[in-house]
């Protein structure tokens, strides 16, 4: 089965199923206000680190470096922003983990683990082909 299809089925199931039993426990008024603020902080955090991953970009690109963390940081606080709107616990536990800083190096550091490539001696090279091309262009300067 595709996973995202398993996904699209399974975090419903889940969030229903945390709905009913912290639903009993604490009670229905409070379970909604208690979703509704943290979909509230979490917005509003998230604003504060996306402007802080601005402000850092910014500064990487004053300095002539590439931003290259603080670009896949602001896509990861916008996943997240879009989790902590999802209702839910599991969403906004999830949304929380990847907006604060020290969760996401984290999270970053153990998939760009996976997706880096092995450097091997045949990956030290570019083969190819070239041909010296002379215009008249070329002799006039």
């Amino acid at each position: 089965m595709n996973s995202i299809l398993l996904l699209i089925i399974l975090v419903p199931i889940i969030e229903i199923y945390l709905f009913i039993k912290i639903g009993a426990q604490i009670g229905a008024i409070i379970t909604i206000l208690l979703i509704l603020s943290t979909a509230i902080i979490g917005i509003y955090y998230a604003k504060y680190e996306g402007l802080n991953t601005l402000k850092s970009g910014f500064a990487q690109l004053s300095r002539n470096e590439s931003p290259t963390y603080e670009m896949i940081s602001g896509a990861a606080i916008a996943f997240a922003a879009l989790l902590l709107i999802i209702p839910g616990f599991a969403t906004d536990m999830m949304g929380f983990l990847i907006i604060f800083p020290v969760t996401r190096k984290f999270i970053f550091s153990k998939f760009s683990k996976k997706l880096k490539p092995e450097r091997t001696e045949k990956n030290n090279f570019i083969d190819g082909e070239f041909e010296d091309i002379e215009s008249d262009d070329d002799k006039k300067i």
